[in-house]
């Protein structure tokens, strides 16, 4: 069983962990940016997490670079920051006029005891009436996704690409527990295009690098 979402907009930027000051997008958005997105639709951590199946480009790939305004440190404690004192530029390339469809399946926790088709009845409700506990974002808070469930009738764009080693969460997938301070477990894949598709294996297959294996 499986959903299947069409996100677009008019930027996106899925910076590479490189790259990530002068920010330049990669060609086409990591499992972990669609499982943030589809995240801000429907959430539920404690009880499953998304698994992202595949990822399909829909519009042709299209860079835009500007620069922008950005605050160079993190606020911490009570001490405010001063954005004229702190204030610099940096530059970005960006995804213009993207459109993905993506399809991702709901995994249920181990200590889950409700129906799961209750959980993907709750997760379409919510897609068919546009509603979301955040708006969604392609990579950037102020880069704003729009969704719909997909109707399948968009053709993928008929493009080979070899993305190389791209990010494939930066959490571990199997980990809901709430801590004040955020722990994180990079893992990586081999992305590869074929026609305009993006294949993701599941989150605990081989194809999947472990950041402590």
């Amino acid at each position: 069983m499986s959903i299947t979402v069409e996100f677009w907009g008019d930027f996106a930027v899925f910076s590479p962990p490189f790259a990530k000051v002068e920010r330049v997008s990669a060609p086409f958005p990591t499992p972990s940016a669609v499982r943030g997105m589809l995240s801000a639709v429907y959430s539920k951590p404690v009880e499953f997490y998304w698994q992202v199946q595949k990822i399909e480009v829909l519009n042709p790939i299209s860079y835009i670079s500007f620069k922008r305004n950005e605050l160079k440190s993190t606020t911490r404690g009570d001490k405010p920051i001063v954005a004229d004192e702190d204030r610099t530029q940096r530059q970005t390339v960006a995804l213009r006029d993207v459109r993905y469809r993506v399809t991702a399946s709901i995994c249920p926790r181990p200590t889950f005891t409700g129906s799961k088709q209750q959980l993907y009845e709750q997760a379409l409700r919510r897609i068919r009436t546009g509603k979301c506990f955040m708006q969604p974002a392609l990579g950037a808070r102020e880069f704003v996704a729009y969704f719909e469930e997909s109707d399948g009738m968009r053709p993928p764009i008929p493009v080979d690409l070899d993305g190389g080693l791209c990010v494939y969460d930066i959490f571990d997938l199997h980990d809901f527990s709430v801590r004040k301070k955020t722990k994180t477990r990079l893992s990586l894949y081999h992305a590869v295009m074929k026609q305009g598709v993006i294949e993701v294996p599941p989150y605990d297959s081989p194809e999947v690098i472990k950041g402590d294996e």
